[in-house]
């Protein structure tokens, strides 16, 4: 796993927000530069990050919802691609 580890807690950017538009017909994370359109997985994960879960209970969470496992390293892809645009932060 990368730098970000699974204790640590995943929160949107104060300046991006999760919004269905309905002009494309689906959801995405609204950000002044621009947009990113989610699929129902990137918003399940999205959703999660509130600034309270660390990444591990993410993870569990994700893993009850999709009756599946071996989540975590797809999940912490996703968001260190977010993060790398300043979409999310991680917090202790």
């Amino acid at each position: 796993m990368s730098s970000t580890g699974a204790v640590t807690v995943p929160r949107l950017h104060p300046k991006a927000r999760l919004q269905h538009d309905d002009v494309r017909g689906r959801d995405v994370l609204l950000y002044p530069e621009g947009l990113v359109a989610l699929n129902a997985t990137g918003v399940a994960i999205l959703e999660l990050c509130d600034g309270t879960r660390s990444l591990a209970e993410i993870v569990a969470t994700l893993e009850r919802l999709y009756a599946t496992g071996g989540l975590e390293r797809d999940v912490a892809t996703f968001l260190e691609g977010l993060a790398a645009k300043g979409l999310v932060t991680y917090g202790p």
